[in-house]
């Protein structure tokens, strides 16, 4: 990869906190750019094409692969592709921060200049009682969300910070210090 730019990472299990925590890091660093990912599964009420996510079909994801277009990429539930885009993360340009599955997570630290934070939930039964207050699950998405979040919760070792979000307002407070420390380096 040519000219990679400097890179905040956020991964978390689904409903953890992630894009709440994401959304304040770019409110305290507005000179952050946001990587938009590129995703298989439809829009959530409220999400923007090409702002929240890139909405593509499986196969123009499939043509993404096979182009080398992508930095890094997961099936990480059946059917539901995402993936980080190159053009986001190479060439100059200002710090970028990416909202990124564990997978991807665990592949961007293999670059040099980055920040790669998990954000756990207190516990596997806090983390459902979110995801059914969300109300964007079916009883089979909630248990195959609750299974992974339980296999993701095995990487946690392999990040340079953790932050279980137990107490939003703290946990925002402490990404943000993170953050700010890792830019100033």
């Amino acid at each position: 990869m040519m000219g990679t730019r400097r890179i905040v990472a956020v991964t978390a299990p689904s409903g953890a906190g992630k894009t709440t925590l994401v959304r304040r890091i770019l409110g305290a660093f507005p000179a952050l750019h946001y990587a938009v990912s590129v995703t298989t599964r439809p829009p959530r009420p409220g999400e923007v094409h090409g702002q929240d996510y890139f909405f593509v079909s499986q196969q123009r994801f499939r043509n993404l692969m096979a182009a080398d277009a992508l930095f890094e990429y997961e099936e990480v539930y059946p059917g539901r592709f995402y993936g980080t885009p190159r053009s986001e993360l190479e060439g100059s340009g200002p710090p970028v921060l990416v909202d990124v599955d564990v997978v991807g997570a665990c592949r961007l630290r293999r670059l040099d200049d980055r920040l790669v934070i998990f954000v756990a939930p207190p516990s596997l039964e806090v983390l459902r009682e979110r995801l059914v207050a969300r109300g964007t699950e079916s009883g089979a998405s909630l248990q195959a969300r609750l299974a992974r979040a339980s296999e993701e919760l095995r990487y946690i070792d392999r990040f340079d910070a953790v932050i279980v979000n137990d107490d939003l307002e703290q946990a925002a407070r402490t990404a943000v210090n993170l953050v700010g420390d890792f830019l100033e380096s």
